[in-house]
């Protein structure tokens, strides 16, 4: 059982456990969607998946797709159970001496942990109705303006969280270069990314203009407030990094810009996709190839990065389900999942696409496998963290 009243010792920063698990939701959804047939409609739906589930003569690909469900339903009841423990908890924060310090400091910032995982809870519900309810898309264009509602709310209480820690930044000139030596603030980029992609899956798959427009114009709003931030932050960050050395406990934090890359990158392929059906707007199939390979080239370089410096401060070994484990270990979990989500993506749009690659072809599984790879391990990683940092947290506290 997870510890409950926790008060004083909450961080915001537990959102991220949540917020992981949802991401793993998603990321077994894109399986059946990029590899089960699905032409009649943008996303796969359950009126694919049960004919392939229930089909006699195929009982491996049935027993796979099977057990994909069980994943997706397994990490969504997780997501939702860790939402509700972590709204609980924090609420009881907000009513403590430690909440109040929070909002005069460096650490303020982390409270965008919140919106980012309420988005992330609208998208898994979003899969879960996709993948669980018959006929679904018969009615998808009502949920649409739910949906556009929905992340508007969460990206205005975005905009509140920012405005607030900007305008105390501003005019008392609190913000202490010397403690911000990590890139743990680009979590509020991450948040925002979150809106600006949920925005952009209306956009990019009603079939009203109206409602197209309405998301698209949204989603740039929220896009651009994330590409603006990150042009600020990763400056300031790496700037307190070369001066001050990172923050060993926060070096997790260079990964960040993986799961942001991500969002900002289907955002930008759900844009194209609306403009080029509802709109009309000419689109070669080779504009992807090169969108997704740069972006993705991006990822691995800062994974790379990040890894060395991590290891070479035994990070895996202290903060990833070591004895210095915390609520902010969380945030490695988020870089796994984005680099899997978008490795698929760059496979079906940026080389499926453009017919470089098969779909179901040796060449695409083989291309595959390391994305796999990556999901087990960001899985086994997640495990280990939750059984560290939450399930055993009570026993830790209890002897402390």
């Amino acid at each position: 059982m997870l510890v409950s009243n926790l008060r004083e010792r909450y961080s915001p920063m537990y959102f991220l456990a949540a917020l992981g698990a949802g991401g793993l939701a998603v990321s077994f959804f894109l399986y059946p969607m990029f590899l089960l047939p699905h032409p009649d409609t943008p996303m796969v739906t359950f009126n694919h998946l049960w004919p392939a589930i229930t089909a006699a003569d195929n009982g491996v690909v049935a027993a796979l797709l099977a057990l994909d469900l069980l994943a997706i339903a397994g990490f969504a009841a997780l997501h939702f159970w860790l939402l509700a423990w972590n709204l609980r908890e924090f609420r009881l924060f907000r009513q403590t001496a430690a909440y109040q310090t929070l909002l005069s400091s460096n650490a303020e910032i982390g409270l965008m942990s919140v919106p980012l995982t309420l988005a992330m809870s609208i998208n898994v519900a979003f899969v879960l109705g996709a993948v669980f309810v018959p006929n679904l898309w018969s009615v998808v264009e009502w949920l649409f303006p739910g949906a556009i509602a929905a992340f508007l709310a969460v990206g205005i209480y975005a905009l509140r969280i920012l405005g607030r820690y900007f305008t105390r930044l501003f005019v008392h000139a609190q913000f202490d270069f010397a403690e911000n030596n990590s890139l743990a603030p680009m979590v509020s980029i991450f948040a925002l990314a979150m809106v600006a992609v949920g925005l952009a899956a209306p956009g990019a798959m009603s079939h009203h203009r109206e409602v197209n427009a309405i998301a698209m114009v949204l989603s740039i709003f929220f896009a651009s407030a994330a590409v603006l931030l990150l042009l600020v932050k990763i400056v300031l960050g790496f700037d307190a990094i070369l001066r001050h050395g990172i923050a060993p406990a926060a070096a997790g934090s260079l990964w960040i810009l993986i799961p942001i890359l991500t969002l900002l990158g289907i955002t930008w392929i759900r844009w194209s996709m609306g403009l080029s059906h509802s709109f009309g707007n000419p689109r070669h199939p080779t504009d992807l190839l090169l969108f997704t390979t740069v972006v993705l080239s991006l990822q691995v370089l800062f994974g790379l990065i990040g890894y060395a410096v991590m290891r070479q401060l035994n990070y895996f070994t202290d903060y990833v389900g070591g004895a210095k484990s915390n609520a902010g270990s969380f945030a490695v979990i988020c870089p796994g999942v984005a680099f899997f989500v978008f490795g698929m993506f760059f496979l079906a749009f940026g080389l499926v696409m453009p017919k470089l690659v098969s779909a179901g072809s040796w060449m695409y599984f083989a291309l595959m496998t390391p994305l796999i790879a990556v999901q087990a391990k960001t899985v086994q990683v997640y495990l280990r963290l939750l059984g560290t940092v939450l399930l055993q947290s009570r026993q830790r506290w209890a002897s402390a």
